[in-house]
């Protein structure tokens, strides 16, 4: 009666090993042109040509349906504030060429637009996340869908994530 008992609470414990190392999963999003925790180059702000920075990225679980890129800034005098927002990106992608967007459904930034807008801060160095998010679904949401939305949607249903952080300080 003792081995059915301790086969059984043996398999228990590994489900819950794995579901705990699956929300802990990680994923890699680089740049060529910065590096994490550098300085992102003006030609991809204001100052420049407002061109969306090349990406990569890496350790996609085989188990996601989609993908979220999400860019924004905590250091926002106003709060978190949003510069790129797309979701339902095939989970195949791997690199998103400079001034492009990947296949995916754009939302609207914090700027009122759609699409990449690049820091342009005000007075001070600010951060700037590039966050990329597995998800176990596609999210139901129309195009121009805003970030609180998105950020409701995927709720529950992040496998793996991982962040890219560079620092932006305008000309004066």
């Amino acid at each position: 009666m003792r081995k059915p008992i301790t086969t059984g609470a043996v398999v228990i414990l590994l489900v819950v090993i794995a579901s705990f190392a699956a929300e802990g999963a990680k994923m890699k999003i680089t740049s060529s042109a910065f590096q994490e925790g550098g300085n992102i180059p003006s030609k991809f702000t204001c100052d420049g040509s407002d061109t969306s920075p090349p990406l990569q990225i890496t350790g996609v679980p085989s188990e996601a349906k989609s993908l979220v890129l999400i860019a924004d800034d905590p250091d926002a005098p106003s709060g978190l504030f949003t510069h790129w927002l797309i979701w339902n990106i095939p989970p195949r992608t791997n690199s998103v060429a400079e001034g492009s967007a990947p296949k995916g459904v754009q939302g609207t930034n914090d700027f009122g637009k759609s699409g990449y807008r690049g820091p342009c801060p005000p007075p001070g160095t600010h951060r700037y996340s590039f966050k990329i998010f597995a998800l176990d679904r596609e999210l139901d949401l129309r195009s121009g869908a805003k970030r609180s939305q998105v950020d409701a949607a995927m709720k529950g249903h992040v496998i793996a994530q991982g962040e890219l952080v560079g620092r932006y300080s305008r000309r004066k």
